[in-house]
């Protein structure tokens, strides 16, 4: 029996007319807390690492974000975490605490800031080296062809994408741009047939 067959037959419903609104209510939260979606962990075998990729704003202007994320699902990492937003001067001043001093740090911060980016983590094993050979060096020049930046990246200063660049930093980094309760813990059917170990 439906949740709208059960409301009629126990009087909260009689004529399509809803005689007690406040017991419909909580019928309705009713059914859709009381079974909470099971969160799943990843089923990636040895432990997976996590990763920060971020579309900078000269790849999401230039309309790269769907080819970049295809690049890294046909590698094989799985997306645990996706959002675009406005990245703040607070945010990049943590996320660039390194360069804050440098000469280059203003127009760093102003490039940054002059539209939106596209923050992405990715899991899986290996994640982190496998990502910054995928992405390409930081100077477009030295970046080969197949590459994220070999390919679409026109400047060093306009260098379409950020990849973490150690275990380490990425903890940091995914901290920084994500809440807890945006990372998903999901089961990729296919990863346990490509991280199955050997028997």
């Amino acid at each position: 029996m439906s949740l709208w067959q059960r409301c009629v037959s126990s009087g909260i419903l009689q004529h399509g007319r809803c005689l007690r609104r406040r017991v419909w209510d909580q019928a309705l939260v009713s059914k859709f807390t009381s079974s909470p979606p099971r969160r799943t962990q990843s089923s990636v075998a040895g432990g997976a690492e996590r990763t920060l990729i971020a579309v900078k704003p000269d790849g999401v202007q230039r309309r790269h974000v769907g080819q970049i994320i295809q690049r890294f699902e046909q590698r094989g990492f799985k997306l645990v975490g996706l959002k675009m937003l406005q990245a703040s001067d607070g945010l990049l001043s943590q996320h660039y605490c390194q360069l804050v001093q440098k000469p280059f740090y203003p127009n760093l911060l102003h490039y940054m800031t002059s539209g939106p980016v596209v923050a992405m983590v990715w899991e899986g094993q290996n994640v982190v080296q496998s990502s910054r050979r995928m992405v390409g060096p930081t100077n477009p020049v030295e970046a080969q062809p197949g590459t994220v930046r070999g390919d679409f990246s026109l400047h060093t200063s306009r260098n379409v994408v950020h990849a973490s660049d150690s275990v380490e930093g990425a903890q940091r980094e995914i901290q920084l741009w994500f809440e807890g309760k945006e990372l998903l813990n999901w089961d990729c059917f296919d990863h346990s047939l490509t991280y199955k170990e050997d028997e």
